[in-house]
């Protein structure tokens, strides 16, 4: 009997040695795909106080204040620390070029002020060691400070000035971070001045959170679908969904997602056998890419960029035209 068990318990020993192997390959596997989804395109501020509410403010505001600030944060590799906020020159294939240099164009500045938030706006590859760039979550950390910094200095000096924020990849879930904090009553600004908030590709993404645009796949943001790695991935920390969504700023958030980008349309994911089978056929796909065309998503003939394009110059058109002193 003894020398009997003795072959079973091998066996069944070798068995969970081959699934623990398993989990581990499995565990590496997703870990690259994370760097590769990602790649394509920190710690969050402590919250702020909210601004003034409307019974605080004034009744005019300077002459030189423009009835809105179009706060636009371009993507990864769309962008760098240096680059002018009104003439952006580091990447000039940048995708919402497509809608901020027609805003700017479409308005007068006393009307509209289009501001690209200059930042990092980078990748590194943590497998790489010859990769110098600043990693994600550097980059991230840097574009939300400076996304805050803006709104916070236009609303000191021009306190009845409304917002728009405009934001693509890695920059739509800036945007998006930033609208949830102050949906949320976190600042930096009260609510009320936040007229309207549009994202592409949003990496924190969950359907029924923001007006999704038609069509909208059912997937989630990649940061959800693999936010049970947390910090896992050094300089790549998957943040998960938003807590508190948009709050109040559920009904002026609009989120376009074409199906089959992974970095807004990604599968939950449950455990890493199911990541790997699920996203392994997926990196080298262009969708992300391609918002500037219909290709991929497109409503009634229109390209993402067109159709947020509209939709923000309806926003600025339908705006408060505060008055100044």
């Amino acid at each position: 009997m003894t020398r009997s068990r003795r072959p079973r318990r091998k066996v069944v020993l070798w068995g969970l040695f081959g699934v623990l192997a398993l989990a581990i390959i499995a565990i590496i596997l997703v870990v690259i795909l994370v760097i590769a989804l990602l790649q394509p395109t920190p710690p969050r501020p402590g919250p702020a106080a909210p601004g003034q509410s409307s019974a605080q403010r004034p009744r005019t505001q300077p002459a030189d204040c423009a009835d809105v600030s179009v706060v636009v944060v371009p993507g990864s590799f769309e962008s760098a620390s240096d680059d002018d906020p009104y003439n952006p020159r580091a990447n000039p294939n940048a995708l919402l070029l497509r809608i901020s240099r027609p805003l700017a164009q479409a308005f007068d500045n006393s009307r509209a002020d289009v501001y690209t938030v200059p930042y990092a706006a980078s990748f590194r590859n943590p497998t790489n060691l010859d990769d110098k760039t600043r990693d994600y979550n550097d980059s991230r950390a840097e574009g939300t400070a400076r996304v805050r910094a803006r709104i916070t200095e236009v609303n000191q000096r021009c306190p009845l000035t409304g917002f728009v924020l405009l934001g693509f990849s890695q920059g739509a879930v800036i945007a998006g971070d930033v609208a949830s904090s102050i949906g949320n009553d976190k600042g930096p600004v009260a609510a009320d001045l936040v007229l309207g908030v549009g994202l592409i590709a949003d990496g924190r993404r969950q359907p029924g959170e923001a007006i999704d645009v038609a069509p909208s796949p059912p997937g989630v943001g990649a940061e959800v679908s693999l936010g049970g790695l947390g910090t896992l991935v050094p300089g790549i920390a998957m943040t998960g969904s938003r807590p508190g969504a948009f709050g109040s700023l559920r009904s002026r958030t609009v989120s376009i997602c074409a199906a089959g980008d992974l970095i807004c349309d990604a599968p939950t994911i449950l455990n890493p056998f199911d990541a790997v089978g699920k996203l392994l056929g997926a990196i080298n796909n262009p969708i992300h890419a391609l918002y500037g065309t219909t290709r991929y998503w497109q409503s009634d003939g229109a390209s993402a960029t067109r159709w947020l394009f509209g939709w923000s110059r309806s926003v600025v058109d339908r705006a408060p035209r505060p008055p100044h002193n």
